[in-house]
């Protein structure tokens, strides 16, 4: 269901204020924008390395950054909300929990639609990108600096090999895949051809080993610094989702920043998110032999049936019909 919410229906909070914080090594405290960040994400994982090591350091002359991993501040799913009432000034943010508020940001959770992470950041940057962003911070409150990369999604399953081979869409049907959830990562479960299941990533570890899910789906870093490996038995490399998050800082506080320091704030995003996605293609390339030594199988399966079943199934559904026209031939061409 589409939540229909607007900048104007939130209470008016200002999130701008200085704040008095202790720059590491001087002996006296300055002035300095708070940017409290509040993700689901672990410390260990590439997004919070990231912007631990690259964006706090680039913006600490002027800004005190402030994550909070684990989802400890705030709630899976609330973090917008929570910018746009004031409440927090910085979030990641998926295109899936975008499309939650505006309907059209489900081209960019449709399977098979980015290519690799290349054309991530080439979409992100066109002017095809303009009209979603712009929406964004008119009706939400919300900037979006850059797009992270996340990586290839894949289906991980509790079942060996010899249980269940999964070859085409046909092969899910009746698998209890874990999913988040939002409508539009739920569409993407069925178009897979499982049965997804909304849950909070902080509870899917429990989830696979009591067997409350049959599998999940994630790049395979985020398989590792979850353990899911622990407790799960195949990798099906269906490479459904050229996976991202977009690294969103509230509107209200990034105007009120002189532009020196607004070009300053996006230099150290764009370098985070290149450091991370450099990070996760060279994680993407290792893991595999990590993971079969764990006792994984990984395989890919009938790639050209899932795509084109996958296709198929948003262009039939409802969520095409919010895509302006013209932008999915736009993004086309920026793979070429």
């Amino acid at each position: 269901m589409t939540m229909s919410v607007t900048r104007r229906g939130f209470a008016a909070v200002a999130t701008a204020a200085a704040v008095a914080c202790g720059l590491a090594g001087q002996a006296i405290a300055q002035d300095c924008v708070q940017l409290r960040l509040s993700s689901p994400a672990s410390e260990t994982d590439q997004r919070a390395v990231a912007l631990t090591e690259v964006f706090a350091p680039a913006v600490e002359d002027f800004a005190c950054f402030e994550p909070h991993w684990n989802a400890s501040l705030f709630a899976q799913g609330t973090e917008l909300e929570a910018i746009a009432r004031g409440n927090l000034e910085m979030s990641i943010a998926s295109a899936q929990e975008l499309a939650e508020f505006f309907p059209e940001f489900s081209i960019f959770t449709a399977g098979y639609v980015h290519r690799d992470a290349a054309h991530q950041v080439a979409v992100f940057n066109d002017e095809v990108m303009d009209q979603f962003k712009q929406k964004v911070e008119d009706e939400l409150g919300v900037h979006l600096l850059t797009v992270m990369y996340l990586g290839r999604r894949h289906v991980n399953l509790r079942f060996t090999r010899e249980e269940l081979d999964v070859q085409t869409p046909a092969d899910l049907a009746g698998v209890n895949l874990r999913m988040p959830g939002s409508e539009a990562w739920q569409f993407l479960g069925r178009a897979l051809g499982a049965s997804p299941t909304p849950m909070a990533f902080t509870e899917v570890y429990t989830a696979l080993a009591s067997g409350a899910v049959d599998g999940q789906d994630n790049p395979l870093p985020t398989v590792v610094d979850a353990r899911f490996y622990e407790v799960t038995n195949q990798i099906a490399l269906t490479s459904h989702l050229v996976d991202l998050n977009y690294l969103a800082i509230s509107a209200e506080v990034f105007n009120s920043l002189p532009e020196d320091q607004q070009q300053a704030l996006q230099d150290a995003a764009d370098a985070a998110a290149q450091a991370g996605r450099e990070r996760q293609l060279a994680l993407e390339d290792e893991l595999v032999a990590f993971l079969e030594e764990q006792g994984l199988e990984l395989y890919e399966p009938d790639l050209d049936a899932f795509r084109s079943t996958v296709q198929a199934a948003y262009l039939e559904s409802d969520f095409s019909s919010s895509w302006p026209e013209g932008v999915l031939d736009r993004i086309n061409e920026l793979a070429e």
